[in-house]
């Protein structure tokens, strides 16, 4: 896996990404895919959602601030991405922590095609159907091996699955890789599983290998994180010095740090 080449591919295509986000941190979301050179739009009304990812090359789904009828939404844009070879990215958010997170995951997992399921380790752990509970949006225990879980959950819906923590596993139906980078600043600021989401969309917009692009773009996003913990203060410093990383991540620096292996 060539992660420069597909950062490199990110900004010379500069695609469009399509987002039904999460309302606390979809400026974030939005910020996040155009430093990386691509271009966020934040569409969810149910009356242009179809149009809007029919000239969209990735599209995001985040449940974190859902409601019946923004799922809706979410549905006729997700058919709209999957007729049109659109991968589809959602954001199980707060999955295991209510009865209607869940119900909706389900929906659009069933009534849709989902290409990338992405979570934390509890969120995506309920999923695939583990008797867990969320605290909110924030991962608890899981107490079962986590490889073992996204790859089955990987092989029941044919698709790529993310769970996102101190370590990343990334895995599809034939392969498996962890990511080690990132730092602990990122559980300090509220956004950057969703801005993860984000920058999966953003790399499966250009590369057809989901699991490859899911690490490569979480690599990116955790080398920034590394060297914007560098030079920041608090919670604060960090997050403007992220984008700035980001924006300014050099070949050298990803090829130099990044930690991703494949198991």
């Amino acid at each position: 896996m060539n992660i420069y080449e597909m950062f490199k591919k990110v900004r010379e295509e500069a695609p469009l990404v399509h987002h039904l986000t999460n309302w606390v941190t979809i400026y974030d979301c939005a910020n996040i895919v155009k430093v990386l050179g691509a271009s966020p739009v934040m569409a969810h009304a149910k009356e242009e959602v179809a149009e809007m990812s029919a000239i969209a090359s990735a599209l995001v789904l985040n449940i974190g601030t859902l409601t019946p009828e923004f799922i809706e939404s979410m549905k006729i844009a997700a058919k709209s991405a999957n007729s049109h070879n659109a991968p589809v990215v959602l954001d199980v958010c707060g999955a295991g922590a209510t009865k209607l997170r869940d119900d909706m995951c389900f929906e659009l997992l069933n009534e849709t095609r989902i290409d990338i399921i992405k979570g934390n380790a509890s969120e995506v752990a309920r999923i695939a159907g583990e008797r867990i509970q969320t605290k909110g949006v924030d991962s608890t225990d899981v107490g079962k091996d986590l490889i073992e879980i996204a790859r089955k959950l990987a092989n029941e819906r044919n698709c790529t699955v993310v769970i996102t923590g101190e370590t990343d596993i990334i895995a599809d139906r034939s392969k498996a890789f962890k990511v080690e980078n990132g730092h602990e600043m990122m559980s300090h600021v509220v956004g950057t599983g969703c801005m993860a989401a984000s920058v999966i969309g953003t790399f499966a917009a250009v590369e057809r290998d989901l699991a490859s692009a899911s690490a490569a773009g979480l690599a990116c996003y955790e080398i920034a994180a590394q060297l914007a913990a560098v030079d920041s203060n608090g919670p604060g410093t960090f997050k403007e010095l992220l984008f700035d990383n980001i924006f300014n991540l050099s070949k050298d620096e990803i090829e130099k740090l990044q930690k991703v292996t494949q198991i």
